[in-house]
Formats: C-alpha cells, structure tokens, sequence
C-alpha cells in the first residue's frame, strides 16, 4: 500500500491509500478513519461504508461528518472507491454519470469489457478486508453501511454473506435494482440479458431466498427526487411484511432528500447502531 494522505481529526487519523487490487486488476485507493485510542494493543471493530453513484472514496469523509462519534465509540470506518478505475478500465461509451467508472454497483461483471476489472462485489467482501485485518488494528469484528448505490452494495454484500458482518445499514438504498431504470441499466451490460443473474444483486430478492436478515437500520428522506423511480423502498417494505421479517428498522424522514445533508442529519444514529453489534 502506497499512503495517499493522513490528517489529524478528532484526535484519530483519517487517511487515505492506494494499492493494487486483485480483484479488479486495477490501482484501488480507499479511505481509513482510526480513531486515536485504538493501537496494536487495543484493537477496534470495522465499519465499512459504501458510497453511491458518482462518488469517490472521499465523499463520504469529506461530508458526513462520521469521525466525531466514530472517535468517541472507537469504530474504524473503511470507505472504498465506488468503482476500478484507470487508463484501461471500461467506461460508459456515452459518458453517462450513472454508469461505469464510480458506478461499479458491487457486482462481479461477467460481461466483456467490463469483467476485466468490475469485481467490485469480490473487493468490497473479501480482498478490502484481507488488506485492513492485515495492516490495521481491527478486532475482526465488522459491519458494514451505504448510500443509494451504496446502500445496495452494503445490503447486498451482507445477504449474501452474513457472517462476514454484525449489522447493516443504509441511506437511501436501491433495494430493487432489478425493477429500477438504474440497476436494469447497470446489470444488462455487468451481467448480461439473462435475469435471473442479476437477482443474486437484489436485496428484495435475496430477502425472499434467504428469508432472513442481520439487524438492518434504514433511514430514506420522503423528498428524495429518486424515491418513487428508482429506490423502491415499498418494494422492500412489502417484502419484509409478507416475509414477518422482524430485523429491519425502515426510518422514512419528511423533508430530507437524497443528498449528504441528510447523512450527515443521521450519521450519529447509524454509528451508534452499529456500536451496539460490534460489542
């Protein structure tokens, strides 16, 4: 690993890093939060965030204002990048915002060009936290969060492999991109026409396979411009009543749209939540 940047906040170093990922033959960087009372000693726990489309690593730093109660609770945040990226790496032909580089959808792609390096789902869940167990004090105890694209990759990273994770929770998360503008965009060109291969990246189908979930937190604002089209959160809502699935707390927030005011109005909630499963 390569150190990009490390400042002082909170008394914790926030840093930020690159290095080469396997998973996505590419140069990845992400961010790291490590609160100040937490050494090789004095081990902490592991929050993984996962941003949304267009981000980078550092939106999530640089806004949600986290590093405050993650330095009083002693959690370390992990924020990757939201894509491979690179010279080489494949991008949308029409240079569209909502696919492509900073919008991988933590999927593995399957489909030329993009499988040669869109392994975002295989990074998120088992290279990234190889890299921080290895280079970081983290107790191996780790939850895992997001925002819109990112709240899909956190829900659909711990479905699929749960006991990777204590808690999940999102803002604002695409919960059935098989039925959304953006995910049948993203999924048809990652995993090709066949549908059925895009239901293994579908929180709302996933809930119906496995028909159980770690305690999940989800905070969505009711004046969100992407709520009715392309979020879906009905659909989750009626998935989790008609499955009598007790886990998932759904917060639905007048007034708040989709950007990271809201976040950071909530951030505290969610760190706190995760707290009490990372005991």
């Amino acid at each position: 690993m390569e150190l990009i940047s490390s400042v002082l906040c909170f008394d914790g170093k926030q840093e930020r890093y690159k290095h080469w990922s396997n998973s996505n033959n590419c140069e990845m960087t992400f961010s790291v939060y490590l609160p100040a009372q937490i050494n090789d000693q004095n081990k902490a726990p592991v929050l993984y965030w996962l941003s949304g489309l267009t981000c980078t690593d550092e939106n999530f730093v640089q806004k949600a204002g986290a590093q405050r109660c993650a330095s009083e609770l002693g959690i370390i945040v992990v924020a990757p990048d939201t894509s491979p990226r690179g010279e080489e790496v494949a991008d949308d032909p029409n240079g569209d915002w909502d696919f492509g580089l900073g919008a991988g959808f933590y999927v593995n792609a399957t489909q030329l060009p993009w499988s040669k390096h869109y392994h975002m789902f295989d990074y998120v869940t088992e290279e990234l936290p190889v890299i921080i167990e290895q280079n970081f004090p983290s107790n191996g105890k780790a939850s895992i969060s997001g925002h819109s694209m990112g709240g899909h990759g956190a829900l659909v990273c711990a479905l699929s492999k749960p006991e990777k994770y204590n808690s999940i929770s999102a803002f604002a998360p695409i919960v059935n991109p098989t039925q959304c503008p953006w995910g049948k965009k993203a999924f048809s060109a990652y995993l090709g026409d066949e549908e059925q291969a895009w239901q293994a990246y579908d929180t709302c189908e996933l809930l119906k396979k496995n028909k159980s979930i770690l305690p999940t937190l989800i905070h969505q604002g009711l004046e969100d411009g992407f709520l009715q089209d392309q979020l879906l959160i009905d659909n989750l809502q009626k998935t989790v009543e008609q499955l009598d699935i007790q886990a998932v707390d759904v917060h639905l927030n007048e007034g708040y749209d989709h950007s990271y005011f809201f976040i950071a109005s909530f951030i505290e909630q969610h760190l706190r939540f995760h707290a009490k499963y990372l005991k």
